[in-house]
């Protein structure tokens, strides 16, 4: 009985010797085997290489960066017209042109400015100035003759020697006289605006864009007596 408890024992102590050498191994994966030892670094299959190859290969195959952000476009043209000018116009004009800006927003690029301007005040009918007060006379005497009255030579002036027939508020109302006066032979009559001195109102616009004198302008087209013009 001896015999055989020191025969386990010195089995048991071989095999702890085994072990510890890493003949049997280890329930670890084997990582004390010397055949792994040897070949686990491999260092015969190393090569060094320099940094800028090294960077190189990593830039190869990292990630595309995000394209960079689009930037939003300017809600309004960058402007294109310096100096534009409307007028001029009536104080009422001005108004009800001045109403139908509003929606444009325009602010410090819009302004006005008042201007001595001239107004039509009415109409008259007329012959047109003679070079000389003797010819005049001599075309009185002819209206005279064909039955017309209500005349008179103009003495001074623009209109100087020429023969008034009547003066009209309305041009509708001149215009009936001269088809009278026609019927009566009197072929040489005019109807000619008269004018007055009056305040008028202009509008300037500066640094618009292409988009907004395009407004503009639909806007001045309602105004036919009115012109659209560049300014300094």
């Amino acid at each position: 009985m001896l015999k055989f408890c020191f025969a386990v024992l010195l089995l048991a102590n071989a095999a702890l010797f085994a072990y510890g050498q890493g003949v049997l191994g280890s329930f670890q994966g084997e990582e004390h085997e010397p055949a792994r030892l040897q070949k686990q670094l491999n260092a015969q299959q190393l090569k060094l290489i320099s940094a800028a190859k090294a960077n190189a290969a990593g830039a190869a195959v990292a990630p595309a960066p995000e394209a960079a952000p689009t930037p939003a476009l300017a809600q309004e043209e960058k402007p294109v017209v310096a100096c534009l000018e409307v007028g001029n116009f009536t104080l009422a004009e001005a108004r009800r042109f001045e109403a139908q800006l509003a929606p444009l927003e325009l602010g410090e690029r819009q302004a006005r400015r008042n201007v001595q301007g001239q107004e039509v005040s009415s109409y008259m009918v007329m012959i047109p100035p003679a070079p000389t007060r003797d010819v005049a006379e001599k075309r009185a005497a002819e209206l005279r003759a064909k039955g017309v009255a209500d005349f008179y030579i103009i003495p001074e002036g623009q209109q100087k020697n020429g023969i008034s027939l009547g003066v009209f508020k309305a041009e509708t109302a001149a215009q009936t006289e001269l088809a009278k006066l026609v019927k009566q032979g009197v072929t040489a009559a005019r109807v000619a605006p008269r004018y007055s001195p009056s305040k008028q109102m202009l509008f300037q616009f500066r640094d618009i864009s292409a988009a907004t004198r395009v407004k503009l302008e639909r806007i001045a087209v309602k105004f036919p007596e009115q012109q659209v013009r560049g300014c300094r």
